[in-house]
């Protein structure tokens, strides 16, 4: 059965468990008590009775010895004797007829009143009881007290009954007797068996109140103790114990709160240092793709103008043009130099740029003049495309501060973009504006958009939009990333997005030295 108890108590709550706990020990504890006391209540009383009536009439023997003919005061020990023990006592004369019987506080004599004449035969009953028995005798003629619980019955109560002798020159010629009713023990057990059965009831309203009691100070704190930790266990640190108590249980959930929130924070750390690596990685791995496309595309690049150059020179060593065919030779290869040495100072540009140690030549120049001396520059080659180029300047003045030759390299880059990617016969926008203390350049151009999922990555260095964009007049990937990194050194705003016609090109510059 307790096997049994064990284990169906085993996946119960502690609200349970303390409740049947409490129960079971109530229980227990009050049903030993009545056992015990049904098994041996009589007797105990019974014992201690007998030895409390002795004693005390023992001290009364005493206290007579000491002033035997001092009436007042054994009045006063009488009376108190048997006002303490419920007792009569009677002195008798050998041969043990009755002689005085306390009263009156005046003295002793045969006794009259309506209580005590009812006990004359039941105590001259008694006296022969004891004198009959040959232990009692033999203990009283040597000046013993002698105590037993008489067989005679007083007003239907079991008496006890004590008997000491008075010796007076070692001869006994009066004892006294005591006699004292025994409470009815059977009924006593009764009433306190029936005292029980509410005591039960009792226990039971106890065990109710001290399982709320239980509740409250214990499980409900563990509750909250256990979910703070599944949700820590589910890397949830965001729940936190609200228990505030100063015991075991709150220094607990004070531990755990903290524990939680430095897991928390470690956590996220880590989420933080991962995700940062991820991106390196990635970052990384793009980097090294767009390594390999780089030199894919400058292995091309440098390809076409090699052969050119190694094709054209042989001709020359060959003696194979002559005059005007000499001549066209001659700039094919000065021209296809130049776009190798064009592409070499890119990549010189680009690696000095992002070295860090590149300083700015700042000054204030005429964003407007600049603009057009580049516009011209281009004509040729807005000519050959069949591309129309309009430029609006909507500012009074136009003057900037920064390094206008890098500026310049910037306008160059974005406006060489544009060319290359607007169809013949379609145009480009060059618009110059005021917004606050700044100067607002804008390039768009006809053409493809961006695909969206581009737009953030086209300042990156070796990156090149594919898919459909015009890459007649090729392209290395690195312009871009050198408008992106001028611009950043002059604290510049700078973006791209997409037109309905085509993509716009803008960057900001301060009207004056703001350092």
């Amino acid at each position: 059965m307790a096997t049994n108890l064990k284990l169906n108590l085993k996946n119960k709550s502690i609200s349970v468990k303390l409740f049947v706990i409490t129960a079971l020990f109530f229980l227990v504890f009050t049903s030993i008590t009545m056992i015990l006391q049904s098994a041996f209540i009589g007797n105990f009383y019974l014992n201690r009775k007998f030895y409390n009536f002795e004693e005390n009439f023992k001290s009364f023997k005493t206290s007579y010895d000491k002033n035997p003919q001092d009436a007042s005061s054994l009045w006063t020990s009488m009376n108190s004797f048997e006002t303490n023990n419920n007792a009569n006592i009677t002195m008798y004369n050998l041969p043990y007829q009755q002689t005085y019987s306390y009263t009156h506080e005046n003295g002793f004599y045969i006794s009259d009143s309506p209580y005590f004449s009812n006990y004359d035969r039941t105590i001259k009953a008694v006296m022969l009881e004891c004198i009959n028995n040959a232990q009692y005798l033999s203990k009283i003629k040597n000046g013993e007290t002698v105590v037993f619980k008489s067989k005679y019955e007083i007003n239907g109560i079991n008496a006890v009954v004590a008997v000491t002798p008075i010796v007076v020159n070692n001869t006994i010629n009066t004892v006294f007797v005591a006699i004292s009713s025994l409470q009815p023990i059977g009924e006593a057990s009764s009433v306190i068996k029936e005292f029980y059965v509410y005591f039960y009831v009792l226990a039971i309203v106890l065990i109710i109140i001290l399982s709320l009691v239980y509740t409250n100070m214990i499980t409900n704190p563990l509750k909250k103790l256990n979910k703070t930790a599944l949700k820590m266990s589910q890397l949830d640190f965001t729940e936190k114990c609200n228990v505030t108590t100063k015991d075991e249980i709150g220094s607990l959930a004070t531990t755990l709160n903290f524990l939680s929130y430095n897991l928390g924070n470690s956590l996220n750390a880590l989420q933080t240092a991962n995700e940062k690596l991820t991106k390196d990685i990635e970052k990384e791995k793009a980097l090294e793709r767009m390594r390999k496309e780089f030199v894919a595309g400058v292995s091309h690049e440098l390809k076409t103008p090699i052969s050119l150059i190694n094709g054209y020179a042989e001709g020359l060593k060959d003696n194979i043009a002559e005059g005007e065919e000499k001549d066209y030779y001659l700039d094919v290869i000065m021209d296809e130099s130049q776009k190798m040495s064009i592409l070499i100072s890119d990549m010189l540009d680009l690696s000095q740029l992002e070295s860090g140690n590149f300083k700015l030549d700042e000054y204030y120049f005429e964003m407007e003049e600049l603009i057009a001396s580049i516009v011209k520059k281009h004509a040729t080659i807005f000519e050959a495309k069949n591309i129309s180029i309009k430029v609006n300047i909507a500012t009074k003045s136009s003057e900037v501060f920064g390094d206008s030759f890098r500026i310049e390299q910037v306008i160059t880059n974005l406006l060489g973009n544009a060319i290359k990617n607007t169809p013949q016969g379609e145009g480009i926008f060059i618009s110059l504006s005021q917004v606050e203390e700044e100067i607002l350049f804008e390039i768009e151009n006809h053409g493809t958009q961006i695909p969206v999922e581009d737009l953030e990555n086209i300042w990156e260095k070796f990156y090149k939009v594919e898919k459909s964009r015009n890459r007649v007049l090729g392209g290395t990937g690195i312009g871009l990333s050198i408008v992106k990194n001028i611009l950043s050194l002059h604290k510049s705003n700078f973006g791209v997005e997409n037109t309905e016609t085509g993509v716009k090109f803008y960057f900001f510059l301060k009207k004056q030295n703001n350092s």
